[in-house]
C-alpha cells in the first residue's frame, strides 16, 4: 500500500512540473542579463528556457527522485546563474548525503558568490559542514 502511495506521489510530482513547466515556457521573461542555465538541459531540452523561480521548483522537483540521474542533474546546478538556485540544489544534495560533491564544486569555483552560498546553506544544515574558499 505505501509503495502505491510513493508513486502515485512522484507521478503527480512530475504531473505538477509538466503543467508547470508548460505555463512557465509560455509566460517566460527574459533575463536581465544572466547567461543560460545550461543545466536544464540535462534535464530535458522543455526545461532549457525556464525562469529562475522555475529551475528552483525543478530542484524541488528532482529532490524527490532517488536515482544517479538526478544527483547528476543536482550536482550541474550548482553551476546556476541565480544563487537561490545554486542554494536550492546545494541544500537538496547535502540533505541527501551528497555534502562532498557541493565542497567539491565550491573548492573548484572559489569566489564570494559560492563563499555566500556555503555560509547560508551552512546555517541551513549546520549538521553538515560545508567548505568553500573564497
Amino acid at each position: 500500500m505505501t509503495a502505491a502511495v510513493v508513486v502515485a506521489a512522484v507521478v503527480l510530482i512530475g504531473a505538477a512540473v509538466a503543467v508547470f513547466a508548460l505555463q512557465a515556457r509560455r509566460k517566460r521573461a527574459a533575463p536581465a542579463s544572466a547567461p543560460p542555465a545550461d543545466w536544464t538541459h540535462a534535464a530535458g531540452h522543455e526545461f532549457a528556457d525556464l525562469s529562475e523561480s522555475a529551475r528552483c521548483e525543478l530542484i524541488f522537483a528532482i529532490a524527490a527522485l532517488d536515482d544517479q540521474r538526478s544527483l547528476d542533474v543536482l550536482a550541474e546546478a550548482l553551476g546556476d546563474p541565480s544563487e537561490a538556485v545554486v542554494l536550492a540544489a546545494a541544500h537538496t544534495l547535502t540533505s541527501r548525503g551528497c555534502a562532498a560533491t557541493v565542497d567539491a564544486y565550491f573548492a573548484a569555483h572559489p569566489d564570494k558568490r559560492n563563499a555566500r552560498i556555503a555560509a547560508t546553506l551552512a546555517l541551513l544544515t549546520p549538521e553538515v559542514p560545508v567548505r568553500a574558499s573564497s
